[in-house]
């Protein structure tokens, strides 16, 4: 009788466990529960034959400094990938760009050592904030991911900031034509993110 269970095709159809730690565009703010991002992608990568458990770790109104205060808890022991989404919160509410700088480096560091994978999730910063902001605050995630190894996605609303028809009356959440862009635009980066975590040996 011959046993496949050890195949790499049958490594593939694992069930991998993502994390996905942010903040409202993470957690989906106004949108029914099964058209958020966390849901939406989980249903992509199954129709693309990835099984995921995908936690959604996102609080709405959460900065950087948060996401970091809260990891141990909200990145569980046997967790392999996490998608960060941080720091938007802190681009509204003008914290300097070296306090949240500051907070990421330590997340990622401490996910490192965890022998996690990462997908780190840029954002840009309003124009109004000033020229020097705005070079300080979106050079924490292209320099952070080089630091640390970690993929980096530009920014996460590549393709719907700014347009009407994919964001809510807020003019800052997607709504769910928004999250299918999202979703679709994003998922490379995420399946990169998965090939690396099951590269990984066990810590």
């Amino acid at each position: 009788m011959l046993y496949f269970a050890d195949t790499p095709a049958a490594h593939a159809q694992t069930q991998i466990r993502i994390v996905a730690l942010g903040d409202s565009l993470t957690a989906g703010l106004g949108l029914p529960a099964n058209e958020a991002f966390v849901p939406r992608l989980r249903a992509t990568l199954a129709a693309e034959g990835t099984p995921a458990e995908i936690l959604n770790a996102g609080v709405s109104g959460d900065t950087a400094s948060g996401g970091l205060a809260r990891l141990d808890w909200s990145v569980p022991n046997g967790t392999e990938a996490v998608i960060v989404e941080l720091g938007a919160n802190d681009m509204l509410r003008g914290v300097r760009p070296q306090v949240t700088r500051d907070a990421l480096d330590a997340l990622l560091h401490r996910l490192r050592e965890r022998h996690v994978a990462v997908l780190l999730c840029g954002t840009r910063a309003a124009p109004n904030l000033g020229a020097d902001y705005v070079k300080s605050f979106e050079a924490i995630y292209p320099e952070l991911a080089v630091k640390y190894d970690a993929l980096l996605y530009p920014f996460f609303l590549d393709g719907v900031a700014g347009r009407l028809d994919l964001l809510q009356p807020d003019g800052l959440h997607p709504n769910a034509a928004g999250v299918e862009v999202i979703v679709r635009r994003i998922l490379p980066k995420v399946e990169e993110m998965i090939a690396r975590a099951r590269a990984r040996p066990p810590p």
